[in-house]
C-alpha cells in the first residue's frame, strides 16, 4: 500500500513538472538587453563590468507563464570555448532548477559546435557547489580578480570574494 501511494505521488509530481515545462521557454534576446539590468546585477554587481560583455554576448532568458525567472549571458571566447559571463535567477525563484535548466539548454544547443563551456565565479559556498552539481570541474584561478576589478568588496554568505575560480564542462 505504501508503495502505491508513493507511486501515485511520483506520478503527480511528474505530471506537475511536465505541465510546468510546457509553459516554460528559453529565448534569445537580441535587442534592448539593458532592460534586464536589475536581474543582470544579481549575477554581476557592477554595471560597467556587465557593459564589457553584454553587447558582444548572447543573452538568454528563461520565462514561465510570461514572467522572466532566470537569465544568462554567454560569450564566444575562441578555440571552441563558450563562457557564461552572467547567470542569475530572480531571488523568489531560486533553488527551483531554473539555473540548471539554462545550463542544460546551453550544453544541448552548443554540443557539436563548441568543445567547452566555461564559467568564472567567486570562490563562494553558494556558487561553486551549484556549478559542480551541473557537471563543471575546477580548471584554474585568477588571483585577486574581484579585489582588482571591482570598486566595492563583494560578499556572498559572509565570505569576501577575492579570486575568480574558473570551472569548465566539456561539450563533446
Amino acid at each position: 500500500m505504501v508503495y502505491c501511494r508513493k507511486g501515485k505521488y511520483k506520478a503527480r509530481l511528474s505530471k506537475a513538472k511536465a505541465e510546468r515545462n510546457a509553459t516554460m521557454g528559453i529565448r534569445r534576446v537580441d535587442a534592448d538587453k539593458k532592460a534586464y539590468l536589475p536581474l543582470l546585477l544579481l549575477g554581476d554587481e557592477q554595471e560597467d563590468m556587465i557593459d564589457r560583455y553584454l553587447e558582444r554576448g548572447v543573452l538568454y532568458v528563461l520565462e514561465e507563464e510570461g514572467e522572466t525567472k532566470a537569465l544568462c549571458v554567454v560569450t564566444e571566447e575562441g578555440d571552441g570555448v563558450l563562457e557564461i559571463k552572467n547567470m542569475a535567477t530572480e531571488p523568489r525563484y531560486q533553488r527551483r532548477g531554473y539555473g540548471k535548466q539554462l545550463i542544460e539548454f546551453l550544453v544541448s544547443a552548443d554540443r557539436g559546435t563548441h568543445r567547452l563551456l566555461r564559467v568564472g565565479t567567486g570562490d563562494s559556498p553558494a556558487t561553486i557547489p551549484f556549478y559542480e552539481a551541473c557537471g563543471f570541474r575546477r580548471a584554474f584561478v585568477v588571483k585577486n580578480f574581484f579585489v582588482e576589478h571591482y570598486r566595492q568588496p563583494i560578499f556572498e554568505q559572509r565570505v569576501q570574494l577575492v579570486d575568480m575560480v574558473y570551472l569548465e564542462r566539456p561539450l563533446g
